[in-house]
């Protein structure tokens, strides 16, 4: 691409921005600049100083380094390091402090002088801080400051801890965190509750000091606040806007973190493309949504008028592109999720054959499947196909630890009055309510708390699936190993969680498999969950006759949806289907009113789903299309 072709494309951001195909590749391209500084300092007896982060996104980009210090021989030794932040107040050898995880993540792996590593000190008393920020200050400034600062963003907008409202000029300092930045580090800490409710940070001022500024990030759940920072005006309330007035930054991104910046999203607005029906679809509900029409009332002054008379030139007359688009839109609806038996299924989102599919839908917790498909789970039920639900995880880490008391209470007082011995019970049920009484946040639970969680769970997911009309027999609970495993160890295998749902699948043979696409879930199972049931079916796939006649449908839940013209598979649920679904998620009781880990959205997940299938529904509607109650959503994955 030509320097004048980049420049258009990317006018609409105020920044340097490199997009990799993934975050290792970015992580792998960030690690290599820094060994170059460092070899480079390190050839001219110099120190290298660097500012670091933390959190999830240089995870790699750290791995990598110890990496080249191992097999390549990167030393080290003249690195001078000051990391951004520590939450206050802090013990050094707590699980959550940054301390423990840049030694985990770092410094206990390369031969880094501990004398040349520099942590904001969380342990201090809060009227000796503001004296220690200064003297953080000089020390930086007696190395002639930072050669290279890398900065994650957070869902705020924050670098470092600069949360919304911060001074472009601002120092380091003590901050109060901004609430989502405290319920996004809930999951560390058992609970929102539990997460420190200020931090040290260095300020604005201090990380523009840098002589170069990286900013990195990964994943979809930061493409929003990306492009603010990115295209946005200058402003406090996305602190991450004031890197546009600095000549020293890049932005590092991967294609999931790009995805909302202009050049990605909205291409026809910035450069000619390459038409194919996937872009034809996305520009054309684009342009109905921005006019506020429906398709087929679209005009060829609308194209031109919004950056779209490329495709009406190459492509119309306009009309006919409506109607084209318009029909691929009404044919993703189906009310037959199963296929629709003897009926012509060329222009169907599912085929007709067979009649009676298997199908088997895939739950990360044991409440996504309702919550998510509930409606489609109980038509495929009603049409008479063979449904299995499989639960992967147990989900027991989200219920509540006085809901394990009173279930072992029941137990307990239900074993004496059928005159059973509830002498072990009792002696685990005080244990237990020892354990939880001195519990510190984010404490493993111990073994007997976890099976009474897990059970909890199963009791819901066994009612649940039973009102959507299953057979005790088609409901499968894997509880796969690595979700315990996470606890304690991030390092963890998956083969054996693979293994266990390659024997599910060759159990089930299923012409269906329905999965959790929503990659976007804050905890990160549903990524995991899908990533086993894929390299299960590629396993499989050439060794199974049945794989080459399975398809592979993914849902979102309760997390956010498809984008219309993503959507391959739309089924329509009338107002009474809606309430089945509903009572189906009432059946999760451990889950309602306030479950332990709401995310950042404060609706009970009944109502989310229903709030979120009715504005697909509605979505359609606005497109011209039929008017529907809810619509739940799938997308058809080719694997």
């Amino acid at each position: 691409m030509s320097r004048l072709n980049l420049l258009e494309e990317t006018r609409y951001e105020k920044l340097p921005v490199t997009v990799f195909p993934d975050s290792t590749a970015a992580s792998n391209s960030v690690a290599a600049r820094i060994a170059a500084l460092i070899r480079d300092k390190q050839s001219r007896g110099e120190k290298t100083v660097l500012g670091l982060a933390t959190g999830a996104t240089p995870v790699k980009v750290y791995k990598e380094l110890i990496r080249l210090h191992k097999v390549e021989g990167l030393s080290f030794k003249n690195v001078v390091t000051f990391n951004l932040d520590e939450y206050f107040p802090m013990q050094p050898d707590a699980e959550q402090s940054y301390v423990t995880f840049m030694k985990q993540q770092l410094f206990d792996h390369v031969d880094i002088d501990p004398a040349n590593i520099h942590i904001p000190d969380g342990t201090l008393a809060e009227e000796d801080v503001a004296q220690f920020c200064i003297n953080y200050e000089q020390k930086i400034n007696s190395y002639g400051g930072l050669d290279l600062q890398i900065l994650g963003i957070g869902r705020t907008g924050h670098i470092g801890f600069n949360e919304p409202g911060s001074a472009p000029n601002s120092g380091t300092r003590l901050v109060t965190l901004d609430d989502l930045t405290r319920r996004d580090a809930s999951r560390d800490f058992g609970g929102k509750e539990n997460v420190p409710t200020k931090a040290i940070t260095m300020g604005v001022g201090t990380i523009f000091k840098a002589r170069e500024i990286i900013l990195m990030a990964w994943n979809l759940k930061k493409a929003s606040i990306i492009k603010k920072a990115v295209e946005g005006s200058v402003s406090s309330e996305v602190p991450a806007t004031y890197l546009q007035l600095s000549d020293k930054v890049e932005f590092i991104l991967d294609q999931d973190a790009a995805a909302e910046l202009t050049r990605f999203d909205t291409p026809w607005l910035v450069r000619d493309c390459v038409w194919d029906i996937q872009l034809i679809k996305k520009a054309v509900v684009w342009l109905s949504k921005t006019t506020g029409k429906p398709i087929l009332k679209l005009t060829e002054e609308d194209y031109n008028n919004n950056g779209m008379a490329q495709l009406a030139t190459e492509k119309g007359p306009v009309y006919n592109i409506n109607i084209d688009i318009f029909n691929k839109l009404q044919h993703t609806i189906t009310g037959w999720p199963g296929g629709k038996p003897n009926a012509d299924d060329s222009q169907r989102p599912e085929r007709k054959d067979p009649a009676k599919k298997r199908s088997i839908i895939f739950s990360p917790h044991p409440d996504d499947d309702v919550i998510s498909m509930g409606g489609t789970f109980i038509r495929l039920a009603d049409q008479g196909h063979e449904v299995h639900v499989a639960y992967q995880t147990s989900g027991n880490t989200a219920v509540w630890d006085d809901d394990v008391l009173r279930f072992m209470e029941f137990a307990i007082d239900f074993n004496k009055a059928q005159g059973i011995d509830t002498t072990t019970l009792e002696n685990t049920y005080r244990e237990s309510r020892e354990f939880i009484g001195k519990k510190l946040p984010n404490q493993p639970d111990q073994i007997a708390i976890r099976d009474v969680k897990g059970l909890i769970r199963k009791g819901e997911a066994i009612a649940g699936a039973r009102f959507a009309g299953l057979p005790d027999e088609n409901i499968h609970f894997q509880n796969l190993p690595f979700y315990d495993r996470q606890k304690t160890n991030s390092n963890v295998s998956f083969e054996d969680d693979i293994q266990q749902t390659v024997e599910l699948l060759r159990k089930v043979k299923p012409h269906q498999v329905f999965a959790a696409g929503d990659f976007a879930d804050p905890h990160g199972t549903h990524k995991v969950c899908f990533d086993v049931i894929l390299a299960a079916l590629q396993r499989l796939k050439g060794t199974e006759e049945w794989v080459d006649d399975c398809w592979l449908w993914l849902y979102r839940g309760a997390w956010h949806e498809f984008e219309i013209h993503e959507i391959q598979m739309a089924v329509p649920l009338s107002p009474q289907e809606v309430m089945r679904k509903r009572l189906a998620i009432y059946k999760h009781q451990s889950q309602k009113d306030l479950p332990v880990f709401p995310g950042d959205d404060a609706r009970e997940f009944w109502v989310r789903a229903e709030q979120r299938t009715a504005e697909t529904a509605r979505a359609y509607d606005e497109l011209g299309l039929a008017e529907y109650e809810a619509i739940e959503a799938f997308v058809r994955w080719e694997f």
